[in-house]
């Protein structure tokens, strides 16, 4: 068989289960869009919770670090990419998030493949059963032995840790990406502690604030850059010792050019604003629109399961029927049987939109 030929057969099969994606241009900043065929439509689909991208001072920043520095790093920060913009932005990450150091990245899947694979590297790692890929692509490139524990169950977890035969990490997103529900992180934590295991927490999702750790467990953060602040990238945040390993190990940081400068300032002013009484505000925002759609749900990713494929794609369709973007989850992304649609909401919906978007939910077959 030809490469042409099978890679039509990859494609066919796709086809044929259903599950076939094509690329969607939209046309503004968000959360309200222009689309292709003219439709104006208002996305509930970003994971710009907080509405920083559109920021004025975020977006200022990154103009003027073009100015100052180019449109990008050049090269690895280990050769001569690393600029002053980027240990300011660092620092500003470990004092927002109470650590000694942290360490930015051009994506925050770089930054869990450098966390996994610096410290996994002939461990056991004990991974939730719905960890983020990029989480489970860094166990697989760590080369270490993987235990997967089943969704939020710290029992299970301390069982996996318990057995190992040397040194173990457990790792868990702290807000999970399809349901938005919580991982149990005191727990984690705990037990890591008195297993001496570390612990690795991507807070990707964590938009409502980051959950705290028992203080004698060896952890490390990774977080993101382009979800809640609005801008591009990620990072490792914990102990300088720590951090200045992944320097050193991190194949996903030392062998990628860095963080465009315009990245890197942009997430300095989203930072800075969240630690601020406008982050505040902007966070009660979010919260009581989530509470309009679901109350006391505790992060702004809304999952509204309908089961089969064909149900959420047709779901998907009557709401943009009615100028509402959300999309249709469906396997491999989620498991089959449980495709959804996923209702992700933003400080920058208006009170109006997110009652528009309650109504249409309710009037779903």
């Amino acid at each position: 068989m030809t490469w042409a030929a099978w890679t039509a057969a990859e494609a066919d099969s796709i086809r044929e289960a259903g599950q076939w994606r094509q690329l969607r241009p939209l046309d503004g900043g968000g959360p309200r869009f222009g689309m292709e065929d003219g439709r104006q439509v208002v996305a509930f689909a970003s994971n710009d919770y907080l509405g920083l991208s559109q920021h004025p001072a975020v977006c200022g920043a990154a103009i003027n670090a073009i100015e100052k520095w180019g449109a990008g790093a050049g090269s690895s920060r280990l050769v001569v990419g690393d600029r002053p913009v980027h240990s300011g932005l660092e620092n500003s990450i470990s004092e927002w998030r109470g650590v000694e150091a942290a360490l930015v990245f051009p994506t925050g899947y770089q930054a869990n493949l450098a966390a996994l694979t610096t410290f996994g590297a002939g461990a056991r790692i004990v991974s939730d059963e719905l960890n983020h890929a990029s989480i489970i692509d860094g166990a697989r490139l760590a080369r270490g032995e993987v235990a997967v524990y089943r969704h939020g169950d710290a029992d299970h977890a301390d069982e996996l840790v318990r057995s190992a035969p040397g040194r173990v990490l457990l790792v868990s997103d702290t807000v999970f990406s399809m349901d938005g529900d919580l991982a149990p992180v005191a727990e984690l934590s705990h037990l890591c502690a008195r297993r001496g295991a570390m612990l690795v927490l991507d807070d990707a999702h964590a938009v409502f604030g980051a959950d705290p750790v028992d203080p004698e467990v060896a952890c490390l953060r990774v977080g993101t850059l382009s979800k809640a602040l609005g801008s591009q990238g990620g990072y490792v945040a914990g102990s300088r010792s720590f951090v200045d390993l992944v320097v050193n190990r991190g194949r996903s940081f030392v062998f990628t050019t860095g963080l465009a400068p315009a990245n890197a300032a942009a997430a300095k002013a989203a930072v800075d604003i969240c630690r601020s009484a406008e982050g505040t505000r902007l966070r009660q925002t979010l919260r009581k629109h989530v509470d309009a759609i679901r109350e006391g749900h505790p992060s702004p990713i809304l999952p509204v399961v309908t089961g089969d494929e064909a149900s959420a794609l047709a779901a998907s369709a009557q709401l943009l029927d009615a100028g509402l973007l959300v999309p249709a989850i469906r396997p491999p992304t989620v498991p089959a049987g449980t495709s959804r649609l996923r209702v992700s909401l933003s400080a920058a919906h208006s009170n109006d939109e997110v009652a528009r978007l309650a109504k249409a939910l309710a009037d779903l077959p």
